[in-house]
């Protein structure tokens, strides 16, 4: 039997049949229908922001720390484009999200409306797909379609770009269970490519397991299937900045992260390893350094969803298109019929090396009893949140390299950052997502000022929704990484790299309605964290650090994983760099 409703009336039913709960956005004279008939229901929560990038960014906290889909709503022209931002960062992290954009009316399209814009053309290059739909009948099906695409195969977002006229006319309804979509991606691997990924497995002598957020993106079943494995094995593993959580900070094969500021063990695994098995990664660009040299004496295996991954970047031996789970779940079949064989003296001296290569002790810096160094706060905040119910986002620069170094992850969903896009003002409204989808759990953002800033606005929302999210800035008054480099690189010629005018940050918070905290004794680090997870309310924690404090490890542009930077390292590389 059909169900004839308005086009407004559609987009609230389809996300209440897709078990949406939740929607970020922000009000416009394009999308007025929508927000009048989300107003005359309870079903589904609407979390007003300040900016529609904030939206987006709240979205994917949302949905990287549920596994969920994050959805917002935005309205047309500035609206849309605002959005921007927030789309390009999902698509690059892979993180599942439906966005609906307001449209001026079908007959005004084209004329230079009044907020008018080519939304579709513009978020093409940014979405995984998109519509302008035009006639109501249509609408429906497209918003069930766009959850199954944002959620099948590699995860993504969707855009669906509404105009008014669509919104205010009537028609069927089309019921979630009708609507087929042509889009069917691979999630079970080739089993030929399984057994023959197990023949190597068994004759590795220095194997690893190089993860990301694709683990992740599977669900947990990926994440427990990964560590069995892991266990099973006893082979090393690592992972990028997406992939921290899928295997315990805290297991003994763990290598921590690696790339350009990943560990120094995990690093030269990666290098000199005779097998590498990446799972769930896209080999960007901060994981391999210089393409050329990147692990020039391995066997490259490579389990990815999306089969535009593969050979995409590195030339990969042995490809297997499908789905985490389900081909790790074959892997370990496989493994375990034919004997559960692996090298074990060749596994032993690898142990060895990866041991030596521990005792460098890469993270180690000089502390200080006057001057709070960065990673002495981090190493505070994780020694006093560990065990507790704990969720962390991070804004984009050094601070967000110390908070992968310093903070153990257990589990998978509890690291939100941006990652290949690299987008400053991402932390803060990604941390306000999580502590909506999580309202008991406490919420850190591990943030720098200059990036904080960036959306500084949505204390506001905050305030307004009663969030006790924890904003936990490294003040060190710079953009630090862009500092860093500017040292290291470019003959310590800091162009606009200083802030030469930022905010009282208590004041600030105090203004408001929350409650600032500063510190800039490491005396008082311990008592002033304890005061801001006790709180029950937002906080900003104004934590003065050392200014010139540099992120190490360090692989510079286009050196392999094997030349990395240490701290020690430093002076002598800044002299080299500035003969060049």
């Amino acid at each position: 039997m059909s169900r004839q409703m308005t086009g407004a009336k559609m987009v609230v039913q389809a996300l209440k049949d897709q078990g949406v709960d939740t929607v970020f956005g922000y009000p416009g004279g394009a999308v007025l229908p929508i927000y009048d008939e989300i107003f005359q229901q309870n079903d589904i929560k609407h979390i007003l922001v300040r900016h529609e990038q904030a939206a987006i960014h709240a979205a994917e906290g949302y949905a990287r720390s549920t596994g969920k889909v994050g959805v917002a709503l935005v309205t047309s022209g500035p609206g849309a484009t605002n959005a921007v931002t927030g789309l390009t960062d999902a698509l690059m992290d892979s993180i599942p999200l439906v966005v609906f954009s307001g449209q001026v009316p079908t007959f005004m399209i084209g004329s230079d409306a009044f907020q008018e814009a080519d939304t579709v053309g513009i978020t093409r290059p940014c979405t995984k797909h998109n519509w302008l739909v035009k006639d109501t009948s249509e609408l429906s099906g497209r918003i069930h379609e766009a959850f199954h695409i944002a959620t099948s195969g590699r995860p993504g977002p969707v855009l669906i770009d509404i105009p008014k006229d669509v919104q205010f006319a009537t028609a069927d309804y089309t019921e979630k269970t009708k609507v087929k979509s042509r889009y069917q991606p691979t999630v079970k691997g080739d089993i030929e490519g399984i057994n023959d990924l197990v023949k190597l497995m068994e004759k590795a002598k220095r194997p690893v397991f190089y993860t990301g957020g694709g683990v992740i993106n599977s669900g947990t079943a990926a994440s427990q299937l990964l560590r069995e494995l892991v266990e099973a094995t006893g082979f090393p593993i690592t992972s990028t900045l997406m992939g921290l959580g899928a295997y315990p900070a805290s297991g003994d094969k763990w290598l921590g992260m690696l790339g350009m500021h990943g560990l120094y063990e995990a690093n030269m695994a990666m290098h000199d390893c005779d097998l590498m098995i990446n799972v769930g990664a896209r080999f960007d660009d901060r994981i391999t350094g210089r393409v050329d040299a990147f692990s020039p004496k391995s066997k490259k295996a490579h389990i990815d969803i999306d089969p535009s991954s593969i050979n995409k970047i590195i030339h990969v031996d042995l490809p297997i298109v499908g789905d985490v789970a389900h081909v790790l779940e074959d892997l370990l079949k496989v493994w375990k019929s034919r004997g559960r064989v692996t090298d074990k003296e060749g596994l032993a001296k690898w142990w060895k090396q990866i041991n030596e290569w521990r005792a460098v002790r890469c993270l180690s810096y000089k502390n200080s009893e006057t001057t709070i160094k960065p990673q002495y706060a981090l190493e505070r905040l994780e020694a006093l949140t560990k065990g507790m119910d704990r969720y962390i986002t991070t804004e984009v620069g050094q601070h967000q390299m110390w908070a992968a170094q310093f903070l153990g992850f257990e589990d998978p969903n509890r690291w939100m950052t941006s990652g290949g896009l690299g987008t400053m003002g991402y932390g803060f409204p990604a941390s306000i997502g999580v502590q909506l989808a999580h309202p008991d759990a406490l919420v850190i953002n591990v943030a720098g000022e200059a990036s904080w800033l960036m959306n500084m606005q949505e204390m506001g929302t905050a305030m307004q929704y009663r969030l006790p999210v924890k904003q936990f800035i490294l003040n060190n008054e710079r953009l630090g990484m862009v500092r860093q480099w500017q040292q290291l690189l470019h003959g310590e010629r800091y162009s606009s790299s200083w802030s030469e005018s930022l905010p009282d940050f208590v004041k600030l918070a105090e203004a408001f309605g929350a409650k600032g905290i500063l510190c800039n004794d490491p005396k008082d680090l311990d008592d002033a964290i304890m005061e801001m997870i006790k709180y029950d309310g937002p906080v900003i924690f104004d934590c003065l650090v050392e200014k010139h404090e540099n992120c190490f490890p360090m692989i510079p542009s286009g050196k392999p994983h094997n030349e990395m930077l240490l701290s020690a390292d430093a002076d002598a590389f800044k002299a080299g760099a500035q003969l060049v």
